[in-house]
């Protein structure tokens, strides 16, 4: 990952809660009629987030009328926007490259019943299906945007209108609005998060696995509460479709359907607002760690991502399971192999030379040892003596990483120390 300098975050401006709440119910106000793609209602909801993104200090890259576009609906036609801004990223060449994060803003508005031959009018609050992505994509640009110097590629964050329509906002952004998509390399979707089950926040991705494991695991290392698992049942049509089919690596997170979804049962009441802040804080550092790795998980099917996995070398630490040997670790074929093995150059003994090598190697996927190299030195003599050992090293059990096994690179401290056995020997 690449550096940045970092100030000590303080917590109370990760504590979210109150604003998610007060956006649900913004966006769920009867007055908005349930956001119906083309109303007024979804009109007054762009506007809606396009001052809490201007707010949160986000440079918006349309009006509050929005990027407006038109689309076919029952014969007639119908008129809707997305809302974009972005906050640049810090770094002086990925600052040109875009991570998009998105979440559709639009709902099914309402239907008319007719109950004792009266007209009845149902509102659908759309309240988890989506004004919990929005409140976590408007609580996420306001904590991207306070420590913007954290993120070395820009962020996008686009609302995206007429989602419940076949997706079109997205589509009308990938295929008509934004001119730079190849500058675009990866494609976050905030969908439904508002569930209170823990177990149920997931992700999705059809990104190569080694490389997405490497990713999850970097974000586990930042300090989140929660971690998100991944997504193996039915996956859920959603805005990263549209980027999917540009060959676009995308990631889709969402807690799933609850019995409410699509019902005028989705009130602001069902949406657990602690749990929006979590998950809005892990997506936080997710994104953290995406803008500012130097490569982003290609797509699984990617002949070329295909040959870079097979060239790329993983620390030991990054292994969901280590290299071992003989089903041991890295002390064991130390004090196993090397030292049984390693032989004191006789003219170092006799010139009292001794110290640390720090030798690294790199364990294949068939379990050979290659790459023997000295990353710190003592002396020539002891640094050959170090790499022979090592380079005749019997297989090991390669590391995996989610079951495939990958290259490791190993490093080892070998020590040469002068004692009174190798005194006895001199004297000899």
């Amino acid at each position: 990952m690449l550096g940045f300098c970092a100030g000590a975050l303080s917590a109370q401006n990760f504590v979210n809660a109150p604003a998610m709440r007060r956006h649900v119910e913004a966006l769920c106000d009867e007055g908005l009629e349930g956001r119906l793609a083309g109303t007024e209602g979804e009109r007054l909801a762009a506007e809606y987030l396009y001052n809490a993104l201007s707010d949160a200090g986000v440079l918006m890259l349309t009006d509050s009328l929005g990027q407006d576009f038109r689309i076919a609906a029952g014969g007639d036609s119908i008129s809707s926007r997305n809302i974009v801004g972005i906050v640049e990223g810090s770094h002086p060449v990925l600052r040109e490259e875009y991570i998009v994060v998105g979440a559709h803003y639009d709902g099914l508005g309402t239907n008319v019943l007719t109950v004792d031959g009266e007209p009845v009018v149902q509102l659908y609050p759309g309240a988890d299906a989506n004004a919990s992505g929005v409140a976590v994509l408007i609580e996420l640009a306001r904590l991207v945007s306070e420590y913007r110097g954290l993120f070395a590629r820009s962020i996008i964050f686009v609302g995206f209108g007429a989602g419940e329509q076949g997706m079109a906002g997205a589509w009308y952004f990938v295929n008509r609005a934004f001119g730079d998509m190849q500058g675009v390399k990866a494609m976050v979707d905030l969908d439904m998060l508002g569930r209170s089950d823990p177990d149920s926040f997931r992700y999705f991705s059809q990104t190569d696995p080694v490389e997405l494991a490497h990713l999850m695991n970097l974000v586990l290392d930042e300090p989140v509460v929660t971690h998100p698992r991944t997504l193996s049942e039915i996956i859920p049509s959603s805005d990263y479709l549209p980027f999917y089919e540009r060959r676009i690596p995308v990631f889709l997170f969402t807690c799933g359907q609850g019995r409410e979804y699509h019902t005028v049962k989705d009130l602001p009441r069902i949406v657990d607002c602690g749990r929006l802040e979590e998950r809005c804080n892990y997506l936080y550092h997710f994104l953290k760690v995406l803008a500012s790795e130097e490569n982003v998980p290609s797509l699984e099917d990617d002949e070329q991502a295909r040959q870079n996995r097979e060239e790329k070398i993983y620390a030991a630490s990054e292994c969901d399971v280590r290299p071992q040997f003989f089903h041991s670790n890295e002390k064991h074929f130390l004090q196993s192999w090397v030292y049984k093995y390693l032989k004191y150059p006789a003219s170092a003994i006799e010139q009292k030379v001794q110290g640390q090598v720090l030798v690294s190697f790199v364990v294949e996927k068939d379990g050979s040892v290659t790459n023997v190299q000295v990353e710190r030195g003592v002396d020539d003599r002891l640094d050959d003596e170090a790499v022979r050992v090592i380079s005749v090293s019997p297989k090991w059990i390669p590391g995996q990483i989610r079951g495939r096994k990958v290259r490791t690179r190993i490093v080892i401290p070998v020590e040469f120390r002068l004692s009174s056995k190798w005194d006895i020997g001199i004297k000899k």
